[in-house]
């Protein structure tokens, strides 16, 4: 399927009901498909070149609808940034996303007296609510907000992405912020956590030529704030560690070998039924295949 963007509350979403299109060879690595192979190879060839659906989820739901609220608190005035006005801007974008998603309206099939739903709403009001705990947002002033950035490195590497926040110091200092709506990882785990924030500051510094100040990481369901401050020796392993990731990516789309790698994280898979580890079999590979 093909993700055509659309607007919810001011902010661009995928819209996963639009009509099939052919598959193609991976062009450009964004974050989360960076980490899709590095979790499973099988499960980036499933997303990236089969496109296969996949059932949205409450977590993810809330997620978008928690990231539409708090950019859509900014567009009113500083003093009126407030956890009561952000709460009441809940019910709006959840109306405004399940119209741009109407696939959304399986999530709550069967509640026909409303009360999973509330209680997911009330759910998301929370979280959203607990931000005001962890940042003043009548002290900032986004430059940007689910900014859309995109660079190519010398080897020919498109990488893009989507930045919840940019905030600019007077000074010129460039902070990049993130929200999550799960809670912080262990401590050795926080590696991991910040490699989306290191790939953005990344391409922050080829597009701008600027090395962000500071990353940060809003954990929302835990009431943490991760924050590194990288240098540029660090962007740079980062780029390489991302030039290997391609060649890999690149052999197995040639190839068609997309191996699976069983982890923990397979029980929430939606591709159980093709997926071999599973006794499945994945779809017929509709890439041409190099010859050995």
């Amino acid at each position: 399927m093909v993700c055509r963007s659309v607007s919810v509350g001011g902010r661009r979403v995928c819209d996963m009901t639009s009509v099939p299109r052919p598959p193609r060879p991976p062009s450009s690595l964004s974050p989360s498909r960076a980490s899709d192979f590095m979790q499973c190879p099988l499960l980036y060839r499933f997303r990236v070149i089969d496109r296969l659906p996949e059932k949205p989820s409450e977590a993810a739901t809330r997620g978008t609808l928690v990231h539409a609220v708090l950019e859509r608190l900014f567009d009113a005035p500083a003093a009126e940034r407030t956890a009561p006005r952000a709460r009441a801007l809940v019910p709006g974008q959840w109306d405004r996303l399940r119209e741009a998603r109407p696939e959304l309206a399986e999530l709550f099939a069967g509640d026909e007296a409303g009360e999973r739903l509330a209680t997911w709403l009330g759910e998301a009001e929370r979280l959203v609510e607990r931000w005001f705990s962890l940042e003043d947002p009548t002290r900032l002033e986004p430059v940007e907000r689910e900014m859309s950035v995109e660079t190519e490195l010398e080897s020919g590497l498109r990488l893009r992405g989507v930045i919840d926040r940019v905030d600019v110091a007077p000074t010129g200092e460039v902070r990049i912020v993130d929200y999550k709506t799960g809670k912080a990882p262990r401590p050795e785990y926080a590696e991991g956590a910040l490699f989306q924030m290191k790939f953005y500051a990344l391409v922050i510094m080829r597009l701008k030529k600027v090395v962000p100040r500071r990353l940060q990481l809003v954990y929302l369901g835990s009431g943490d704030v991760l924050t590194y401050d990288p240098v540029p020796a660090d962007l740079e392993r980062v780029e390489r560690k991302l030039l290997a990731l391609w060649e890999a990516i690149t052999q197995a789309t040639e190839t068609g070998e997309w191996r699976p790698r069983p982890t923990k994280l397979c029980g929430w898979c939606d591709h159980q039924a093709v997926c071999p580890e599973f006794g499945g079999t994945p779809p017929v590979y509709p890439l041409p295949v190099r010859p050995a």
